[in-house]
Formats: structure tokens, sequence, C-alpha cells
């Protein structure tokens, strides 16, 4: 696999990569990512391609699914870890 590029983004890291004929097209956050495998389709063997199918529509529903994984992620862990009790702040005198 190797990259054939990365598109800009303010808040997202965008690479794309190529291995054999197969495109993948990578976003990430700081803390999630999720990878679009474009397959083998011709169409997307060039990055100037691919930059056009990352309209503004299609990056603002990646951002809403990082966040989506953000609050499943949140929600997993009051599940297996519910706080008991109250957090208080440390006694300073």
């Amino acid at each position: 696999m190797r990259i054939i590029g990365q598109i800009n983004h303010p808040s997202l890291k965008i690479s794309v990569f190529k291995n054999e004929q197969r495109v993948s097209v990578k976003f990430e956050n700081p803390f999630y990512e999720i990878t679009w495998k474009l397959g083998n389709d011709e169409r997307f063997q060039h990055l100037e391609n691919i930059e056009q199918l990352l309209d503004e529509t299609a990056l603002q529903e990646v951002q809403s699914q990082l966040q989506q994984l953000h609050s499943s992620r949140l929600a997993a862990m009051a599940r297996c870890f519910p706080s008991t009790e109250e957090q208080e702040f440390e006694v300073i005198i």
C-alpha cells in the first residue's frame, strides 16, 4: 500500500492510498478514523477525481460520523464503568 496523496482540510487529515488497483481514503481526527474503500473503480485512480468526490456534503457527513463514533464510545464507557460517586474537589487547606 502506498500513499498517492493527501487532501487539505482544516480539521481532518485525509490520506488517499493505493494497493494494487484498490483505492482507499482515510479520514482522521485526533481520536478516530474512518476509511472509505473505493475498490477497483477506474474513476478513482487519480487524486483529482477523489478530490471531486469529497465535496462539502460528503465531508460534513464524515465529520458527523466521527462525532457519532465519539458519542458511541462515551456511551459504552458509561455503561461499562458507571460513575457511582459524585466527583468532589480535593480539599485544599
